[in-house]
């Protein structure tokens, strides 16, 4: 949603929490920036590894999409270089969309999958904040991600949930009612969970652009650094007898 249509009340408390938003276009990157990842480790270029290549679909919002970033330093790209810098032999599709609600992601998300080469070792759920931002009442949220885990377990793809949280001043109900959805779906489903994936951040308004919604490169990288063993640790388990089979 474009942030002229939101109302100044609205904007001011989205703001001041730092919750999430996501834009239709993407600003060109600040030239600086990317002069400044070319000195850090999790911008270069990935480091060779052994073991079997682990795949990863990063599907979401802005937030994955590397609003107001080179794609460079787009969080899912950054976890790709801390990945492999860990040891980790993986390859992370970004698959983040910016202005994508849920039920966008829903209407997407087949498409997405049978375009993949290969089945997805795990699949990175990340939306919510845009129906945050239209004020979409969360049991249509809660249907809409609910539908996506459906689809996602009736393929057999292992998943994270990154969630979400919703601003106060939508009102104690609306709040309580978003906030639960992930974990409540998390557990329905199986599906590992981060509750709310911007937890590092949201306080520190330095770490975002000029919006004040949008992490900056430094913002990335720390939200990489804080989501790294939790994704580490959804993986699923190499067989190593049947990789070495094949």
């Amino acid at each position: 949603m474009e942030m002229g249509v939101w109302s100044k009340k609205l904007m001011a408390a989205l703001l001041a929490l730092v919750v999430t938003a996501c834009g239709s276009e993407t600003p060109a990157a600040d030239p600086q920036r990317g002069a400044d990842a070319g000195n850090n480790p999790s911008a270069a270029a990935p480091v060779p590894v052994d073991g079997p290549e682990r795949r990863i679909v990063a599907f979401g919002d802005s937030l994955f999409a590397g609003y107001g970033v080179d794609p460079s330093d787009s969080y899912p790209t950054k976890l790709q270089g801390a990945l492999r810098t860990s040891g980790v032999n993986a390859l992370v599709v970004n698959a983040g969309i910016s202005g994508d609600t849920s039920a966008a992601g829903r209407q997407r998300l087949a498409f997405t999958l049978d375009a993949q080469e290969e089945k997805p070792d795990l699949f990175i759920l990340e939306l919510g904040g845009n129906d945050l931002l239209r004020g979409i009442e969360p049991n249509e949220t809660r249907a809409n991600i609910a539908a996506m885990l459906d689809e996602l377990q009736a393929r057999e793809i292992p998943v994270l949930v990154m969630g979400m949280r919703a601003p106060p001043n939508y009102g104690p109900e609306y709040q309580a009612d978003f906030d639960a959805l992930y974990g409540d779906l998390a557990r329905e489903y199986g599906a590992a969970l981060i509750p709310f994936w911007l937890e590092d951040i949201y306080q520190e308004p330095q770490l975002f652009q000029s919006d004040r919604i949008h992490p900056t490169v430094e913002g990335i990288e720390r939200l990489v650094a804080g989501t790294l063993g939790e994704i580490e640790a959804a993986l699923p388990q190499v067989d190593e007898s049947a990789a070495a089979a094949n």
